[in-house]
This record gives C-alpha cells, sequence and structure tokens, in this order.
C-alpha cells in the first residue's frame, strides 16, 4: 500500500511538472488582454508637481517626467530627468497634471493584445479613499488624435446601468460589451467623471480629456481635448477569445511599463512582446509599476505585497514575466549610505516567494536579469555588485522556468555595465523606443508559450 502512495505520488509530481512546462490554452471565457496598474499615492504624499507644456507643441513632444523620487542621492551626478514622447500629430495641447478632476470627460487609449467576441473592463478606485461616480462610460474602436470610428461606439453599462458609484478602494467590472474585436486593436474608452474626487496618482501617460465640461462619452472627437497625466480609471480589459488563449504578466517598474516610450505609440517591450506572441494565441497584460520594488513602497506597493491583485487575479494567467529590483538596488545604496538597505539575498529570497507563489497557482514564472545603469542617477559600484550578483543568480541558480536576458539585449558591447547609446534617453536607466524593440525581440517565445 505504501507503495502504491509513493508511486501515486511520483505520478502526481510528474504531471504538475509537465502543467507547468507545457500549457494548454486557458478554456475560462474571459481572459486579460491589457493592463494598467493603479498605483496609490504614499500615505500623506501630494500628487506629483504640475508638468509644464507647450500649448501646441509639433510631433514629438518630450516632457520631462522629473527627477527619481531617491532619497539622498550622489551630489555630484546630473544625469538628466528621464522624458515621455508624445506621438501627436494633430497638435493637441500638452497641459499640465490636473489632480482634481470634475464635470469632466477623459479617454484613455488602449491596444489589447488578444481580440475576441465581446469585452468588459475593469474600472478602478482601489486608490481612491471615498466613494468614485462615473457618470458615463463608452468604449469604441480608436481613431486619430483620441477620436472614435464609426459605427464602433458602445456605451458601458454595469448591472444594466449607464452610471455607477465605485466604492473606496474597490474595483468594478462592467457588464459584457458587443465589440467584437482582432488582436492588436486599438479602443478608446471615454469616462465621464461629474463630482471632484480626491487628488490621486495620475498615470505616467498622458490621456485626452474634453476642454468643455460635460459628458462627451459618445462624441466621436472631444471637444478642445488636450493631452494630460490624469488618474488612471480603466485597469484592465478582459475578452471572450474566439479560440482558447493563455495570458502571460509582465511584472515589473518603469522599464516593463514602458514609461520612457512614445506615449500611446504602443512601443514598450510588453507591446513588441504581444505583436510577436498573438499568432500563438497569447495575450500580454501588463503590470509594470514606475518607481516600483520587489521589497518596499515604491511608487505603489511592493511587488510581492501587489502579487495576488495584480498577477493571479488576471483571468487566463499561465505564466509571469519577472523584471524587478534595480529600483530596490538604487535606492538601498547612496554615498551616505543604504538610507533603505537591500542585499542580494534579500532580492533573491523575493524573487523565490514570486515563484513558489505562482507555482501554486499553476503558472510559470520567467526571469529577467536588470538592465545596465551604469551612469543613472542612483548608480553606485556597491550597487552595481548586487546587480550582478543577481543577474548571475537568474541565469544560474535553476530557480525559474526560463530566463530572458535583457541586460545583453540592451548593453553596450564595449561596455557591458552601461546601456548602449542608441537604446538609451540620455538617463543611462530607461531604455527609449529602440531598447524596449530590442527588449521585446529578445525573448525566446518558446520560454513563454511552454512549447
Amino acid at each position: 500500500m505504501i507503495g502504491m502512495r509513493m508511486g501515486l505520488a511520483a505520478v502526481l509530481a510528474v504531471a504538475g511538472t509537465q502543467a507547468l512546462a507545457a500549457d494548454k490554452p486557458a478554456r475560462q471565457d474571459w481572459i486579460g488582454t491589457w493592463g494598467y496598474v493603479s498605483a496609490p499615492l504614499p500615505p500623506g504624499a501630494a500628487p506629483p508637481a504640475a508638468i509644464p507644456g507647450p500649448p501646441a507643441p509639433p510631433p514629438p513632444v518630450a516632457i520631462p517626467l522629473g527627477p527619481l523620487p531617491v532619497a539622498a542621492l550622489r551630489p555630484a551626478q546630473t544625469t538628466a530627468a528621464p522624458q515621455i514622447l508624445i506621438d501627436n500629430p494633430g497638435h493637441v495641447p500638452v497641459l499640465a497634471v490636473t489632480p482634481d478632476l470634475a464635470d469632466v470627460t477623459v479617454r484613455q487609449i488602449i491596444r489589447i493584445s488578444a481580440g475576441g467576441k465581446r469585452l468588459r473592463l475593469r474600472l478602478s478606485n482601489e486608490t481612491g479613499a471615498d466613494a468614485l461616480a462615473l457618470g458615463a462610460v463608452h468604449v469604441g474602436e480608436a481613431g486619430p488624435d483620441g477620436s472614435i470610428l464609426p459605427g464602433t461606439d458602445r456605451a458601458v453599462t454595469f448591472a444594466g446601468r449607464p452610471n455607477v458609484t465605485a466604492p473606496a478602494s474597490s474595483p468594478l467590472l462592467s457588464d459584457p460589451i458587443d465589440l467584437p474585436t482582432q488582436d492588436l486593436d486599438r479602443l478608446a474608452v471615454s469616462i465621464y467623471v461629474p463630482e471632484a474626487v480626491a487628488a490621486r496618482q495620475p498615470r505616467t501617460l498622458f490621456d485626452y480629456v474634453a476642454g468643455a465640461p460635460g459628458d462627451h462619452t459618445a462624441d466621436a472627437q472631444l471637444p478642445q481635448a488636450r493631452l494630460m497625466r490624469v488618474p488612471a480609471y480603466v485597469t484592465l480589459v478582459e475578452v471572450q477569445p474566439d479560440a482558447a488563449t493563455n495570458v502571460v504578466v509582465t511584472l515589473g517598474d518603469s522599464i516593463t511599463e514602458g514609461a520612457t516610450s512614445t506615449n500611446n505609440a504602443f512601443r514598450g517591450w510588453p507591446d513588441r512582446l504581444a505583436e510577436r506572441i498573438a499568432p500563438s494565441h497569447w495575450a500580454v497584460v501588463n503590470a509594470g509599476i514606475s518607481g516600483n520594488r520587489l521589497l518596499r513602497y515604491g511608487a505603489g506597493p511592493a511587488a510581492l505585497a501587489r502579487f495576488d491583485r495584480d498577477v493571479l487575479s488576471v483571468p487566463g494567467v499561465k505564466a509571469v514575466i519577472l523584471l524587478e529590483g534595480i529600483n530596490d538596488i538604487g535606492r538601498g545604496f547612496t554615498r551616505q549610505g543604504g538610507a533603505e538597505p537591500v542585499t542580494l539575498e534579500a532580492l533573491e529570497a523575493a524573487d523565490q516567494q514570486v515563484i513558489a507563489r505562482a507555482h501554486e497557482h499553476g503558472i510559470r514564472v520567467i526571469g529577467a536579469t536588470l538592465t545596465p545603469y551604469q551612469g543613472a542617477i542612483y548608480a553606485s559600484p556597491e550597487g552595481e555588485q548586487v546587480r550582478q550578483g543577481l543577474n548571475q543568480w537568474i541565469k544560474t541558480s535553476g530557480a525559474f522556468d526560463g530566463v530572458i536576458d535583457f541586460a545583453a539585449a540592451v548593453a553596450d558591447p564595449k561596455d557591458p555595465l552601461t546601456i548602449a547609446a542608441p537604446f538609451n534617453i540620455r538617463d543611462h536607466l530607461h531604455p527609449n523606443d529602440a531598447g524596449y524593440r530590442a527588449m521585446g525581440d529578445a525573448i525566446d517565445l518558446k520560454l513563454v508559450t511552454g512549447r
């Protein structure tokens, strides 16, 4: 009997390993096809200062994101702040952050990774301390300059109602929407916010905002449209795919979010992965947050703290690509010493936690090496030693179900400690569009699909 039990246990163990190694297509009705993580402000913090922009800039427009939020930076370093480029062929005015919105319509441009017969939206008030009233929500296929293509506009309902109030700290899932979509379609989601809400963290990217008050969610073109950084309202798009489709979630910081890729052009490395993997019936959901860390609050909860919400809750997820740790390292080592110290062992343990928690749910974890950062505003020799140690562990420990060498993909061949000049946007940390493309092209798709 004992022998039979041991034999059965061995069979189950092998079956579990095979399930992680080669995924069968997901069978559920809904899958995640696009994501944006809503990051709350730290306790007691105010929204970022306004970012000025010219009234009618030529395309593309370079907008500084501001200095990295790092205490006790090395005073000798004068690296320029990262910038965001805005794809703006219509010369839509680019204006400052408006943290308090009331009686205004916001239009968010989204590119889904996998299409389907129907879709639904997850709207978020997870970062809000008060209830959030949404007067109306519409979705349609996106045209130029934030417009909606004729015949595609759909009103979004919630339990059959056209308006809804999201409780504090909660998300909302819409009713199914009869809008057939194809892989890599661009959608415009329009949200009317009737009442003033408490200030909250804006998106890194810029959205279209109507310059005239009132509900313009059904308008093909927003009146007096402006590009502004506003809070994230839509955080997940789900579809009912025509064929069984799996999901990979990309978990990371600003380099995963694509903060320095061209705004609304979808040129981050997860966007490039979506383009390459769509024919294999895989969708990509981006769970990157600018400033995020593995172990401590950065911009939003640490990766370990948000893993259940931002990864496990995504329908259809079968794999995760983990690219986290550079902000832990950068903020852990300063000229004055580690104000927020971090060790190689702590980062390795955090990665192992992600792997263990994912494996409990049959999800494979692909580790990605941290990209070069020598010359960045928070670079240090001590931090570089930890980065190299973590990358070596990622590549050789066997802890992950696969490894992507992003560091090698963007490093300067003559100086591997720095990001190659053609891939950098002057801050020696964040890739430009070309750098993100090199990262997306460096991914062996078999690591994700398992076959």
